[in-house]
């Protein structure tokens, strides 16, 4: 059965994107379009998602790659149909070279239109190409663009429940990948019967802002890439369909380096998180329950860690911070040291560049489990970020 309620319910199945060809096509001119701070060592790269993968396996981790499962969707005529209309924007490529990048894309195998899906289709690849468009387009301009974010398989989806919701991502360097995700939860067999509990159109959500922080209980983070009407929305879909009796709001820095709430805080126990020191005691949250008609009821900011302690009906959240000297603290929240990934409670996974503050995860007791990950973080994210878990242990049902 697929779904999960927390953070650190024993992990049975996770969702990951192996990089590859779209990693290749950074160079330093595109690179701040596509979200990148650097331009990774691809071949590196996949070595350490490689060890990260079976890392999970070894715990007994299902691994999931998207590239196979969208690949075994696209085997499907309606599938196919669906997203290559969806992909091509004739407001931008003009209503010729759409059409003629639409016979293109018709025409390919699944397999190679998953590759061009995921990395891209540039003007020099389309010998079909011809128009003003495209003749006024360089040769390495893409018609489709890579997709090097894909890495992060957390942002464009997350299950709730039984249920998963296929979020609306911010940047327009990213709104493909919920496309692609949608289409797979949608089409391929093993997601059949899947209900969704939000939709790539719908005001803006994204996956990494999302924690489960006990069964009912969920934290959204609001600010640079989740927007209040976006967790407006979630609050009324979650409580709608039973799913939640609870939903902190909690509004972040608009900024890169606390792009989602799980860049400053993430769960490695039953009532345990890591934060950067920061923000563990000045974060604040609007609690947000079910009111009569459908109605939200609001009720005034309180301390993040207060208001969580209380709707998980807990005496307290215990934090651990990543580092008591600030320099240290920044530089590790930076590279991730708080985006950790539960695979059950006490046990997460983590960079192993950040030293001190996986040192202070092993003293509180949680085991840490460290990847390398000098390339996977040139995108800003960590292992949390790199992985939707399909399917966890519930909570609920061993209470």
């Amino acid at each position: 059965m697929n779904g999960a309620d927390s953070e650190v319910g024993r992990l049975e199945t996770v969702l990951l994107h192996r990089p590859g060809a779209e990693l290749k096509r950074l160079t330093p001119r595109n690179s701040d379009k596509l979200l990148f701070d650097g331009i990774p060592w691809v071949g590196r790269a996949q070595e350490e998602h490689d060890a990260f993968a079976q890392a999970l396996r070894d715990h007994g981790v299902e691994v999931l790659y998207l590239t196979e499962l969208l690949q075994d969707t696209l085997e499907y005529d309606a599938g196919r149909e669906e997203i290559i209309g969806a992909v091509l924007q004739e407001r931008q490529l003009g209503d010729r070279l759409a059409e003629l990048a639409r016979r293109h894309l018709s025409e390919l195998h699944p397999e190679d239109l998953t590759q061009t899906l995921i990395a891209g289709l540039a003007r020099e690849e389309l010998k079909t190409g011809r128009g003003l468009v495209y003749e006024l387009m360089d040769r390495h301009d893409f018609v489709i663009d890579p997709l090097p974010n894909l890495l992060f398989t957390r942002d464009s989806s997350v299950w709730i429940g039984d249920r998963v919701a296929v979020t609306s991502l911010a940047m327009p360097a990213r709104t493909r990948e919920s496309l692609l995700t949608r289409l797979i939860y949608t089409y391929h067999p093993r997601f059949s019967g899947t209900g969704h509990l939000y939709e790539p159109w719908l005001e803006h959500v994204e996956g990494g802002d999302v924690l489960l922080m006990a069964p009912g209980v969920l934290a959204v983070g609001t600010g640079e890439r989740t927007t209040p009407a976006g967790v407006e929305r979630l609050c009324r879909r979650v409580f709608a369909a039973g799913l939640a009796h609870t939903v902190l709001a909690v509004p972040i820095a608009q900024q890169r380096a606390t792009m989602h709430l799980d860049t400053i805080c993430t769960m490695v126990d039953l009532d345990t998180v890591v934060m950067y020191p920061p923000v563990a005691y000045s974060l604040q949250a609007y609690t947000v329950t079910s009111a009569e008609g459908g109605e939200l009821r609001v009720f005034e900011p309180r301390p993040f860690l207060e208001a969580a302690a209380q709707a998980m009906g807990v005496e307290r959240v215990k934090v651990i911070d990543t580092g008591l000297d600030p320099v240290t603290a920044e530089r590790e929240q930076w590279d991730d040291g708080n985006n950790t990934l539960a695979l059950a409670p006490r046990v997460a996974v983590a960079y192993e560049r950040n030293v001190e503050t996986n040192a202070r995860l092993e003293a509180a007791g949680v085991k840490v489990i460290r990847i390398a990950g000098s390339e996977l973080g040139s995108g800003r994210g960590g292992p949390r970020c790199m992985s939707c878990p399909v399917s966890r242990e519930r909570l609920a049902a061993l209470a």
